[in-house]
């Protein structure tokens, strides 16, 4: 579990620093800073998606997941729960739950995040969590300077996200192959490149409405090793 609490913690350190220590950024520094990190998003998100070897399961993935997504309103959900926090903390102005909303998607999903969190329960090798939590932290300092305080929350979904995959991997280790994670990793890739979409001010996509296609390949394929070996 130590990957993944330090990133949370960095995400929390570095959110503080952008929230009290780097506010006041002029609007057009701002609005160039957060199309600089769309574009990037983008690009990071499009290269690990074509990592993908098996494009019919990740179009299936990515249709089932926005069906079972939708169905469970994820996105309200997480906008319901960043409102009642703001509420709780006597905030107004809207921007908490924007802020702990688009920073928990962008730090949850992607490769890097079920990749290292895999790696950090199945060989104890840290590593790419410690790379993640350099550019988690990074990105916090200005999501924190522009969104706020709903930034440093999001270490809280990231924690529980990325500990239960460490945990669940320690669990199961003997059923998860190469392939199952490089097709998680490829459609939370796609994920990720979404976010950077709505960083450049497109037409907003529900991304955490998309999160359950992220583990249809797991449970796709660990279905097809079972009738494999029937």
């Amino acid at each position: 579990m130590l990957g993944p609490l330090v990133n949370a913690a960095v995400i929390v350190v570095c959110a503080l620093a952008g929230r009290f220590l780097v506010r006041g950024i002029p609007e057009r520094f701002e609005d160039i800073l957060k199309k600089a990190i769309g574009l990037s998003i983008i690009y990071v998100g499009i290269k690990g998606g074509l990592d993908n070897e098996r494009v019919l399961l990740l179009i299936m993935s990515m249709v089932g997941g926005a069906l079972a997504g939708e169905l469970l309103d994820i996105h309200g959900r997480m906008n319901w729960f960043g409102g009642w926090a703001e509420k709780k903390l006597g905030m107004s102005g809207g921007t908490f739950s924007r802020g702990f909303v688009s920073a928990s998607i962008l730090f949850c999903t992607g490769s890097m995040s079920i990749v290292g969190s895999l790696q950090s329960g199945l060989l104890g090798n840290h590593e790419t969590l410690f790379a993640k939590s350099i550019l988690d932290g990074s990105i916090s300092i200005v999501f924190g300077a522009s969104m706020g305080i709903g930034v440093v929350f999001s270490a809280l979904p990231v924690l529980i996200y990325q500990g239960g995959i460490t945990l669940a991997s320690m669990a199961i280790k003997d059923i998860l192959t190469p392939g199952i994670i490089r097709e998680m990793s490829a459609v939370g890739s796609l994920l990720v490149a979404a976010i950077g979409f709505n960083f450049l001010g497109v037409k907003e996509i529900r991304v955490a409405n998309l999160i359950p296609a992220i583990f249809i390949p797991w449970v796709y394929l660990g279905l097809e090793q079972v009738f494999r070996g029937a």
